[in-house]
């Protein structure tokens, strides 16, 4: 039996949930707790379940992990894109919801986003954001919002990726190339439908672009883009 949380985060004995949310985290204890919070008071009648794939944290992250009820996998090749596929084949879900660990969903996520796939019929989703932090985090977040969701292919962010486990089966998981989120993305895309939900249901933090600069998180971006495409191709 799956051990999943309902409206109210408590646990429940029953069958398989509707959707297995998958977080990856190593060292992420300053983060984590506002994650798995905001998992626990998702307001669904979803059964839904959390995995946390560690990557070896030395800090309190499996923890706080544990303490919220999720279950913990752990993971030692320090690749996000290793960590992800773990937690999807730990998985039970029908969908699988790939969200960071500074990640926090908004209590209408499940309900809303579920209701949006099944409604056109889409393998994969993602959903409008907020980027937290200083004001020129505001550059990505119309990036992603009015930039990727416009492709025709779009990109489907890792910290915010809703996608049917059929369909992540299908093309292999997440390619272990840089920037394997985008490279996911234009994989699935190419084969079935995806899209982008205009409601903003997550809010992300804009850790990098604080502690980099915006010159410096955008040259980071493009430089794992150029090393996937050289890969890819």
């Amino acid at each position: 039996m799956a051990n999943t949380m309902g409206r109210d985060g408590r646990d429940d004995a029953v069958g398989e949930p509707d959707v297995s949310f998958v977080v990856p985290a190593r060292n992420e204890a300053a983060y984590i707790r506002g994650t798995l919070a905001s998992l626990a008071t998702l307001d669904t009648d979803y059964e839904y379940e959390v995995i946390v794939v560690d990557g070896s944290s030395t800090d309190d992250t499996p923890m706080i992990a544990r303490e919220y009820g999720a279950t913990v996998v752990r993971e030692v090749s320090s690749s996000i894109a290793a960590a992800r596929n773990l937690g999807a084949e730990r998985a039970t879900g029908e969908w699988l919801a790939f969200v960071d660990a500074d990640t926090r969903v908004r209590a209408n996520y499940l309900t809303e986003l579920l209701g949006f796939v099944e409604a056109n019929g889409l393998a994969a989703a993602s959903s409008y954001c907020r980027i937290s932090g200083p004001r020129r985090a505001k550059l990505m977040e119309v990036t992603i919002n009015h930039g990727f969701s416009r492709l025709e292919r779009p990109i489907l962010p890792g910290f915010n990726s809703f996608v049917h486990r059929e369909a992540f089966a299908e093309i292999g998981g997440f390619p272990a190339v840089r920037n394997e989120d985008t490279a996911f993305s234009r994989r699935l895309s190419a084969r079935l439908p995806t899209a982008y939900c205009p409601t903003v249901l997550v809010e992300s933090s804009g850790r990098r672009i604080a502690a980099q600069g915006l010159s410096g998180a955008l040259w980071h971006y493009l430089r794992h883009d150029i090393d996937r495409l050289r890969a890819e191709y």
